[in-house]
Order: C-alpha cells, then structure tokens, then sequence
C-alpha cells in the first residue's frame, strides 16, 4: 500500500502469513500476533508478567525507557497488539489459567476475528484507515441506490 510506513506493511504481511499458513495460534508466544511479527520469537513475552496484559513489567519499562523498537513497535505498542488479538479471539484478559477463552482457539473464524482486530489497532497506531472496513463496501449515498421495479 502506497504511503504506510514500512513497519506497517511488515506486521500485515506477517499476520497474513501466519493465519493462511496455519501458524497462527493465541495461546502460544512464537505464534501469536505479536510472536509472527516478531518472527516467532518469544522475547516479548517478557515485557509483562501476564500473557495479554498492557502494563509493561520492569523489564518492559526498561526498554520502553530506553527507546528501544521491536520491528518497529516499542514494547507497550506489542502489548497493545497483542491485547487486541486476543480480546478479538474472544479471551479475556490478562490471560490466566481461569480466564475466560474460546472452546477451540484454532477456530478459523476465532483466528479471523483476533486478526480483524490486530489490523485494526495496527492501523489506529499509524493513522491509517482500518484496512479491514469492508462496510463501505455496502455504503451507498441516497443518490447511488438502486429503484426497483415492481
């Protein structure tokens, strides 16, 4: 897409990978959406003491202090990528052994709506338009509607 910035193309491109490839999973560190876009790494793992939280652990602070970009993204950015994914899946966070999830967190359609929701908080970070709003497909002016004849 012509004028996204770099890190932007890369994460969706990652994502899209991942969930048409089969490598996409919510509950696994290298495979959720931040672990794809990371190239299934687990490092970030680190930056919070729960899986879907959005408060940064000290060693999140530390890097987020310092600057430091993680494909781009800094780490309290990854944790809202993350939480979004998740809350999209249907989970509730932060994530924990009684939380509430979905009955088969490898559901194609579980997996689109976690996906939906990535896209959409990666747009809002860069102000992009939400890639994923297909409603203006549908969306017609009142001079553009169809008459039908009966």
């Amino acid at each position: 897409m012509k004028g996204t910035p770099q890190r932007f193309e890369d994460a969706i491109q990652k994502l899209y990978t991942a969930f048409y490839s089969g490598t996409l999973h919510p509950e696994c560190c290298k495979q959720c959406a931040v672990g794809n876009i990371l190239n299934h790494s687990e490092s970030w793992k680190h930056f919070a003491d729960d899986h879907g939280s959005l408060r940064l652990n000290y060693v999140g602070l530390v890097h987020q202090n310092l600057g430091r970009k993680f494909a781009g993204y800094s780490p309290l950015e990854l944790l809202q990528i993350e939480a979004a994914f998740l809350k999209g899946c249907g989970y509730a966070l932060p994530l924990r052994h009684h939380s509430k999830r979905p009955e088969k967190a490898t559901d194609r359609d579980v997996l689109f709506g976690g996906l939906c929701a990535a896209i959409e908080k990666l747009c809002a970070m860069d102000s992009i338009e939400n890639v994923m709003d297909y409603s203006r497909l549908f969306a017609q002016s009142p001079s553009e509607k169809l008459s039908l004849a009966i």
